[in-house]
């Protein structure tokens, strides 16, 4: 049997959303007949991408600011969304980001007395750490929270999160990003099955190596604009020997939000260019 993906009617909110991949995840969904609520903490970026949508798409589509880590925020947003489009069908969690503060400078201690110890894992900031690990982990459990329970109502919807490479083999130096999106994975696996009788799907995306504003401080050097050895190793450990972008996250994200899926939950999908699959030999 035939099937194509029309979302049409659906409701899709979207954190993160005015962000590079999760905007471009919204106009894929808007393309497909979505009406879109791009959420974030920047109400002006998250206007101006809603605004965009609707001009491209003719499909309505809400620009809304909210913090992801503030409960009463999320509810305030979710009754403005309600009003607005009515219930909540899709949810895609894509607040996330990483910190300098929660970031070693080196990959790897030598244990010499020479080594400063501000440039090891005795370095990273508490707060840095709090910072990124509630972000990424919180920033998905609250507003799945608030914003599914729409879905429990009428038994059905889908919820995406958004993880990462670094969920299944932590990078060097980024141990909040990578502890983080360890806990987004199994979180995912946890409640596809608490919600598994109620008609919702949840499942996961992990993007490979994408060069975006939260990581180019690691990946490009800031006096020259050359790739750092960083970015070598990964492009190195890349079989397609190339970063990703962002439109080439949208064809497994339509996948998993459209009853094309309708039989998958729980899963995580790696979209990494190999990355995964590769022993390096």
């Amino acid at each position: 049997m035939k099937e194509s993906i029309d979302l049409t009617g659906k409701v899709a909110v979207i954190t993160g959303g005015a962000g590079v991949i999760c905007s471009e995840m919204a106009r894929a969904l808007a393309a497909h007949g979505a009406r879109t609520v791009i959420c974030d903490l920047n109400f002006q970026a998250a206007r101006k991408v809603a605004d965009e949508i609707s001009q491209e798409f003719a499909v309505a589509s809400l620009g809304i600011s909210a913090n992801v880590l503030d409960r009463e925020s999320l509810e305030s947003s979710k009754k403005i969304i309600n009003e607005t489009f009515g219930n909540i069908d899709i949810l895609i969690n894509g607040a996330g980001g990483n910190s300098p503060a929660a970031t070693t400078k080196v990959e790897k201690m030598e244990g010499s007395d020479e080594e400063k110890p501000e440039d090891t894992f005795f370095g990273l900031k508490l707060e840095g750490f709090d910072k990124v690990f509630d972000l990424n982990f919180k920033g998905t459990l609250i507003p799945t929270m608030v914003y599914s329970t729409d879905m429990v109502k009428q038994k059905s919807g889908v919820i995406l999160n958004v993880s990462s490479m670094n969920s299944y083999r932590p990078l060097t130096k980024i141990a909040a990003y990578s502890a983080a999106k360890a806990s987004v994975n199994n979180f995912t696996q946890w409640l596809a099955v608490h919600f598994s009788k109620t008609g919702i799907r949840v499942n996961a995306i992990a993007p490979g190596f994408l060069l975006t504003d939260q990581n180019r401080f690691l990946l490009v050097d800031e006096k020259t604009g050359e790739l750092t050895p960083r970015s070598r190793k990964i492009l190195n450990s890349t079989p397609m020997e190339r970063f990703g972008t962002p439109e080439e996250l949208t064809g497994t994200m339509l996948y998993l939000v459209s009853d094309l899926s309708r039989f998958v939950t729980g899963v995580i999908i790696p979209v990494d260019g190999g990355f995964s699959a590769y022993s390096g030999v």
